[in-house]
């Protein structure tokens, strides 16, 4: 222990008397003092027709330009081109630290004047160095709002009458208008298979989740920020479950016919509005019971709601063969494994746990609510490349604190989501940058290690969070709930602490490892003589927008997907950056500099280390991303997820990728192993298995080189006299005309592009590259290189274009080489290439509509055809983006984060955090 760390134990350690908050991070002085400003505009969209732009605003210099759009564009509140509108991340983080630290004087949190001063000076340090940051909701309404709803999470009740459903449809709108998302459990609703009191038969829970689809379709979360974000559960002993399982997958089999008939059916059009189910998340509520039922193929019961007679008896393994299927072919839906959750409820005496917020990672009673905040974890690495303990434990002591005063002044949708809010005071504490973190320390993802420092520091956070629940529970007594559930609360701190002997010493740094197990005995001796505050404190978020608001590299407990990204110049544009977490993982594992210069050049070329100079193979693991031609097994996000839940009050927010040629057993599998392994709730995403996405990366292998030999190429003039094409197009406020001579057999041979602003730089750059490129393609480079390396490249002007095939064009070049490839390339290379031609939707409208068929004829994988399938890692070559979609904002795209989807230019977001 070093003489800090001792000072640290003789001081607060131990006395429970001393302040909620110590000076830690903080001397004595603000730390907007110690930050080095400067001055930014922030533009989101083509510059001449932004769809966002505010200039003149002060962000640390140490903020990213993303960062910087997203803050303002997002979270900046007041009127825009007003007095009031906020211009300086130091309003926004003093409009949220100043209103939480006088709600924390007015509430009776702190002794004196000096505390309340330490408490908002740290928490300001937090917020301002990127450390942490609270749920969305806290900087949409925190300070602005007179009666702000600060919560990002909430779970509704619906009981069996037409009052009660009609209320939680109402309940559900008023939750997204607040900018936060909910979740049912609709297994209170009688099934289409039972009479009414009056006669005749109800109309079952599927049939009113089409009223509650259609009102969230129209509801954009906080006004103007984000679609509303919700989750269906159904039990899986209630009648209409085949109907809930299917729904969706239904819906999609509609869309698909209507694309394949020549329909529009992109995302947010108004034929695809007309898909029914597609604004929930929808989940399974299995129980242990029906588990062992499926391992040992036995009979299954569904029982009617109202008498608990049964209604029709099934193989226990068709039924999970079904929620498979379903989900093979549209992702929904996802499983939550009641028994596993409810052995781990802190208040089963208040009610039990009957369904979850729309991403998963909240559960508790119905009618309730929680607020999220994460830290970012690579904010904890000191300077030797060590993880800072210390700074972790204040770091949470301070955002308990936080999260805890938010809690009673809060406003809340409905009067008994309030009630159980201040009675259970549930927090929603997590972290985000993972996956980043295990790159640094040269650990892969998938690995014994790993998943050991990651349940480690899992461990110690939700210890220190207890820690100091019981310490606030001493200044301001045990949640209201706790004497009537305190047998049962108690258990769940045990269990907590047991599991601490899972972790092994020799996958994790002694030091990490010792912090969780004594957070954990401080956590659970103070709670014994003061109870506990929350009757939760952690969950895994995705953390979708507000981790590119702290700058991470990776969202939530998620690997990192692509060692090359985009990042956002100040002027405009972007440029393509390595990302700045594998130098570190070089070093850590001992390369040179001058290997780390050439090994990062090469990864800023290939986005891989496969064939990287200098670089051993048996480092090739650190470095596996979750797509790729190296995607990190399937099987090893469930093993991460697995490693970290016990260690957690809630669950997790994560999303299962898995190649396109997973079968529907293999999912299955999946769903059991996780089962097995105590994870709480799972969804799963089979690439490519969605109508509306962008077109995914085939896989790609290196096959053996053979000696060849040497050969000049020669040119191939083109003739004087040739055939042109031409193009007239608009790349937002830019024009200009395309000019392609071809030879006799129809190929390109040169290509001319006049743009209107003659005499420009850009006109003279352009006119430089399509020289370049009219002598490449007479000295035979393939026209399909040029499509496939230009494509997509972004850099101003960007925008609208005037072509029905090629909406959007990041750039001049990017247009310019999908309108070739469109144009001259075959079909094949069009669908290789994803470009959208009328050729290339017809043809996967066919495969899809094949694909159909086999699964209605009931063509399933056999156990024994699997071990003919490529291995699990090495398959998994979905592209990051896979099953993204479209940002109805800015045009660009939203890749997943946890279970939603985050666009990450401008950080709009489809979840609750």
């Amino acid at each position: 222990m070093t003489v800090r760390e001792q000072q640290v134990d003789a001081g607060q350690k131990n006395d429970v008397d001393a302040p909620l908050v110590g000076r830690y991070f903080t001397k004595g002085i603000h730390p907007f003092e110690t930050v080095q400003w400067e001055t930014r505009d922030a533009v989101l969209g083509d510059p001449a027709k932004p769809v966002f732009e505010q200039k003149g605003l002060e962000f640390p210099a140490s903020w990213s330009q993303n960062a910087t759009n997203i803050v303002a564009q997002k979270y900046f509140r007041g009127k825009m081109n007003s007095p009031e509108r906020e211009h300086s991340v130091r309003q926004m983080i003093a409009r949220v630290a100043d209103t939480i630290t006088t709600w924390g004087i007015d509430g009776g949190y702190f002794k004196g004047d000096e505390e309340a001063t330490t408490f908002n000076h740290e928490l300001s340090h937090l917020l301002v160095t990127q450390k942490m940051a609270f749920n969305s909701p806290v900087w949409f309404n925190l300070g602005h709002e007179a009666k702000p709803q600060c919560s990002a999470c909430f779970i509704l009740s619906v009981d069996d009458d037409m009052d009660s459903i009609l209320n939680w449809i109402t309940e559900e709108g008023t939750v997204f208008k607040g900018g936060s998302g909910s979740g049912v459990n609709l297994s209170r609703i009688r099934s289409s298979v039972e009479q009414l009191a009056k006669g005749g038969h109800a109309s079952g829970p599927v049939s009113f989740m089409r009223g509650a689809d259609s009102s969230a379709g129209t509801i954009k979360s906080g006004g103007k920020t984000r679609r509303a974000a919700k989750m269906v559960v159904l039990n899986i002993d209630h009648p209409d479950i085949e109907e809930f399982i299917w729904c969706k997958s239904r819906e999609e089999e509609k869309a698909r016919a209507l694309a394949a008939a020549g329909f529009d059916m992109a995302l947010n059009s108004d034929n695809w509005n007309s898909i029914q189910y597609q604004n929930a998340n929808n989940s399974v509520r299995v129980t242990d019971d029906f588990m062992q039922a499926v391992v040992e193929d036995r009979e299954w019961a569904t029982r009617e709601v109202t008498t608990g007679n049964v209604a029709k008896i099934y193989r226990a393994r068709d039924l999970m063969l079904q929620i498979s299927d379903a989900a093979h072919r549209c992702a929904d839906p996802g499983l939550q494994y009641d028994t596993t959750i409810n052995d781990w409820h802190t208040c089963p005496q208040s009610g039990r746990i009957n369904g979850s917020n729309p991403c998963s990672e909240y559960m508790h009673v119905d009618n309730s609510a929680c607020n999220l905040a994460s830290l970012n974890l690579m904010k904890f690495v000191d300077e030797r490349g060590v993880f800072d303990v210390d700074a972790y434990e204040r770091a949470i002591d301070t955002t308990i604190t936080a999260q805890e005063i938010i809690v009673g002044p809060s406003s809340y949708p409905i009067e008994q989501i309030g009630k159980n809010a201040r009675a259970m005071r549930q927090l929603g504490l997590g972290y985000a940058n993972l996956g980043a973190l295990l790159m640094s320390e040269g650990l892969p993802y998938d690995s014994d290690k790993g998943r050991g420092l990651a349940a480690a520091l899992t461990a110690l956070m939700t210890g220190r969070a207890y820690r100091q629940s019981a310490r606030l529970a001493k200044r301001m007594g045990a949640y209201d709930a706790y004497e009537l559930n305190k047998a049962d609360h108690d258990r769940v701190m045990e269990q907590h602490r047991a599991a601490i002997s899972n972790i092994k010493k020799e996958f994790v740094p002694g030091h990490i490892l010792d912090a969780a197990r004594r957070s954990w005995d401080e956590a659970i001796e103070l709670g014994k003589q003061h109870g506990y505050r929350n009757a939760q404190a952690t969950v895994l978020a995705p953390t979708g927008t507000i981790s590119f608001m702290m700058d991470c590299d990776t969202t939530g407990i998620e690997p990192d997907f692509s060692l090359v990204k985009s990042k956002k110049l100040v002027g405009g544009g972007d440029m393509h950056i390595v990302n700045q977490t594998v130098p570190r993982a070089l070093a850590k594992l001992g390369y040179q500099t001058h290997e780390i210069d050439q090994i990062v050049a090469y990864i800023g070329e290939n986005n891989s280390v496969v064939g990287a100079p200098n670089f051993k193979e048996e480092h090739y693991e650190v470095f596996d991303c979750a797509v790729g031609a190296r995607a990190i097994s399937y099987m090893g996000h469930v093993n991460m997820m697995g490693a970290t839940q016990p260690f957690l009050s809630g669950a997790i927010s994560k999303t299962v990728n898995l190649p396109e040629d997973a079968t529907v057993e293999q999912i299955m599998d999946l769903y059991v192993e996780a089962w097995k392994l105590g994870v709480k709730a799972i969804a799963i995403y089979r690439d490519n298995c969605k109508t509306v996405q962008p077109l995914a990366t085939k896989k790609e292998t290196v096959e053996d080189l053979e000696q060849v030999e040497m050969f000049k190429p020669v040119r191939r003039e083109m003739p004087l006299e040739r055939t042109e094409f031409g193009r007239k197009f608009q790349v937002g406020d830019y024009e200009g005309y395309i000019h392609v001579g071809v030879y006799e057999d129809g190929t390109p041979g040169d290509i001319f592009v006049n743009i209107a602003k003659e005499g420009t730089t850009l006109a003279g750059l352009m006119n430089s590259l399509m020289i370049s490129v009219s002598l490449g393609l007479q000295y035979g480079v393939p026209l399909k290189v040029y499509v496939s390396k230009f494509s997509h490249m972004r850099f101003e002007p960007s925008g609208l274009t005037n072509d029905t095939d090629i909406r959007t064009a990041k750039s001049l070049v990017d247009y310019i080489f999908r309108w070739m490839g469109k144009k001259f390339l075959t079909v094949d290379d069009q669908q290789e290439l994803g470009i959208l031609t009328p050729e290339v939707r017809a043809r996967l409208a066919t495969q899809y509509a094949e694909t159909e068929a086999h699964a209605a004829a009931g063509t399933v994988a056999a156990p024994a055809e699997r071990a003919a399938t490529p291995s699990e890692g090495q398959s998994a070559l979905f592209n990051a983006y896979a099953d993204a979609q479209e940002c109805a904002r800015c045009g660009g795209r939203k890749i997943r984060t946890g279970a939603c989807y985050t666009c990450t230019d401008c950080g709009d977001n489809t979840g609750c955090g």
